[in-house]
């Protein structure tokens, strides 16, 4: 570790070697390029992906921005002092780069703790799995005009209606419940509010483990970029899987149906739900990590 400067702040607690720092940020933006040039170029020409589009269009954060990398708070770049980093809250000192703290808008401190104690309640819940994908069902049942209204469904309105009147809602995710038919809101077990969001959130949920690649891009670039990519490739399977146990058929874009009117689909979606599980937990302790430095430099 070189020894710190006047001009190099007091929270810095790792560096990265010019080699390390641009094979990360190399790194980074040929996975997301991986993950999301080819829906890029269809997008361009109107095509629509179910998948994407939601983690684009409901979450909105720029492509552009997923692909710029950051290496978070508190990590100094050696020899970078000369990159464009594309973004304005870089200090230099002696040639290295950092973040500045001192950029950073107080006015956002309250979100953040709001947000880490979101993730922490999460963290130490005892997650449930006894939903089933019901959620997606809920948001067409007895409707009109479903949500996506360029994909069939897989029943007929009549037939989807009776399973889901046959099945009981127990949904937790105020963010999907309000998505609800309004004849489908009654049935849910829980009464869910915007006020009772942080009490109800339990990590078993897909929604609440999409929303962590939310809550990791909410504070960029103050979260390190490889946290927000881990949280995006995690919400990207999760969101493949909502759509495979959805009542949409979706097998002409090569997603097979988990069949959640079977006891055969439900046993595969609750074994597919809890490998989500164990694979958010990991990112869920690095957000709260993160969070936790960032507040606690903002508090010094």
């Amino acid at each position: 570790m070189i020894s710190a400067g006047t001009q190099i702040a007091s929270y810095i607690r790792n560096q990265l070697s010019p080699d390390q720092w641009q094979d990360q940020k190399k790194d980074h933006y040929q996975k997301i390029s991986d993950l999301i040039d080819e829906y890029l170029e269809e997008r361009s020409h109107q095509q629509k992906d179910p998948v994407l589009d939601f983690l684009f269009e409901y979450y909105a954060f720029r492509p552009s921005y997923l692909k710029r990398w950051s290496p978070g708070l508190g990590t100094l770049l050696i020899g970078s002092a000369s990159h464009d980093w594309q973004f304005d809250e870089m200090a230099t000192a002696d040639g290295n780069s950092f973040l500045d703290i001192t950029h950073f808008d107080e006015d956002r401190i309250s979100s953040i703790k709001w947000i880490l104690n979101l993730l922490k309640q999460s963290l130490d819940r005892k997650p449930s799995f006894g939903c089933f994908g019901m959620h997606e069902w809920a948001m067409v049942y007895k409707a009109d005009q479903v949500r996506h209204d360029y994909l069939s469904l897989r029943m007929e309105k009549e037939k989807l209606a009776k399973f889901v009147e046959s099945r009981p809602l127990v949904c937790t995710h105020f963010d999907a419940f309000r998505f609800f038919t309004d004849e489908a809101k009654p049935q849910n077990k829980f009464e869910l509010n915007r006020e009772k969001f942080a009490d109800m959130e339990q990590p078993g949920c897909l929604h609440t483990n999409m929303d962590l690649y939310k809550w990791a891009f909410k504070m960029y670039p103050w979260i390190s970029s490889n946290t927000i990519r881990e949280a995006f490739e995690l919400a990207v399977e999760t969101r493949v899987m909502d759509m495979k146990a959805s009542p949409y058929d979706l097998r002409d874009r090569g997603l097979k149906p988990i069949k959640i009117e079977t006891d055969k689909g439900r046993r595969e979606y609750m074994q597919k739900q809890m490998a989500i599980y164990e694979k958010s937990q990991p990112i869920r302790r690095q957000l709260i990590e993160e969070y936790q430095y960032l507040l606690d430099t903002l508090s010094n």
